[in-house]
């Protein structure tokens, strides 16, 4: 069971840090830095320089995505390293799931259940991840292939949080009912806000095409109402977010696991707005934005953490053996 829970988390570390690259693929532009799939340029390992391509590469495979294809060895590395992580991700997910089987099968089968979910899904997020190729980065497809990291991500948490039953203690909360719903307000708030922030990336995208390099200053000023209501949009994050930790505090005696998590959600908070003044302010910094997604992401992470812990009699109902403090 210490294997199981220790890998858990060491898996559930990887796949943020699949989504930082993925981060970093997409604000870099590599994300067709390999224009097929699973190969790269046709081989397993990827060129390091134009010489190692035949002459008409342009033709053989801009024929393929019926557009134009311009190696870039910084670009085509990228992307290829964030497939690397991605195949490291799945031999981590496996490797919990049969963990799972050997110290869970006869005490608690729905955590095998659920690491070989996450198996599954890895795998399907793999082939979205061809798909994404395939579509020349279809800004459906890379949202739909984010969201699914974010299951994924939920799903481990669920499961690695059944292993901890009988091995911590969570402090109870005066009138949790309340707080769960605002809580569950909270996480809808800012999943539809990370869904915005995905539309303001594409946005992105277009203006730099348009404006090119250059004039990188003047992007954020040519996003339009999008990107002005996702910046607005984060104070009305910010204040449920703070009526959150106010309403944790008044009902909660103790600094237990509740109060520590909601702290720590508070943190990242700051940490986000932090990111989004950057991006907003010093002409949307390459560097500034993966970290963005990948911090709104552990936001979520947390506050589906906090909802177990909240809705513990409800959610660990029919664990076996789970004493609830």
């Amino acid at each position: 069971m210490v294997v199981f829970r220790k890998l858990g988390v060491w898996t559930i570390g990887a796949v943020y840090v699949l989504i930082l690259v993925g981060g970093i693929v997409r604000a870099t532009g590599s994300g067709m830095g390999c224009p097929d799939w699973p190969k790269c340029f046709g081989s397993w390992v990827p060129p390091t320089d134009i010489s190692q391509l035949p002459i008409n590469y342009k033709e053989i495979f801009g024929a393929k995505l019926k557009g134009e294809v311009e190696f870039n060895a910084i670009k085509t590395w990228t992307e290829y390293i964030n497939r690397l992580v991605g195949v490291l991700i799945g031999f981590f997910v496996f490797a919990t799931f049969i963990t799972s089987i050997r110290s869970f099968w006869n005490k608690d089968r729905t955590i095998v259940w659920l690491s070989f979910l996450a198996f599954i899904l890895v795998g399907f997020e793999g082939w979205l991840g061809s798909k994404v190729v395939s579509s020349e980065l279809h800004p459906v497809m890379i949202t739909l292939h984010m969201l699914l990291s974010v299951i994924i991500v939920f799903i481990l948490l669920y499961a690695v949080a059944r292993s901890y039953t009988r091995v911590i203690e969570v402090e109870d909360i005066k009138e949790s009912s309340s707080i769960s719903f605002l809580l569950t307000a909270l996480i809808l708030v800012t999943l539809g806000q990370v869904l915005l922030g995905t539309q303001v990336r594409e946005m992105v995208d277009h203006v730099a095409n348009m404006l090119g390099e250059q004039a990188r200053a003047e992007w954020a000023i040519n996003l339009g109402g999008k990107f002005e209501m996702h910046r607005w949009f984060s104070f009305i994050v910010l204040g449920l977010h703070i009526l959150f930790l106010y309403r944790i505090l008044k009902s909660n005696s103790q600094k237990g696991l509740i109060y520590q998590f909601s702290i720590g959600l508070i943190i990242l908070i700051a940490i986000e707005m932090v990111t989004g003044l950057i991006l907003g302010y010093l002409g949307l910094p390459a560097y500034a934005q993966p970290i963005h997604l990948t911090i709104a992401i552990l936001m979520l992470g947390v506050q589906f953490i906090l909802y177990l812990l909240l809705n513990k009699e409800r959610v660990f109902r029919g664990v076996p053996e789970f004493t609830l403090k």
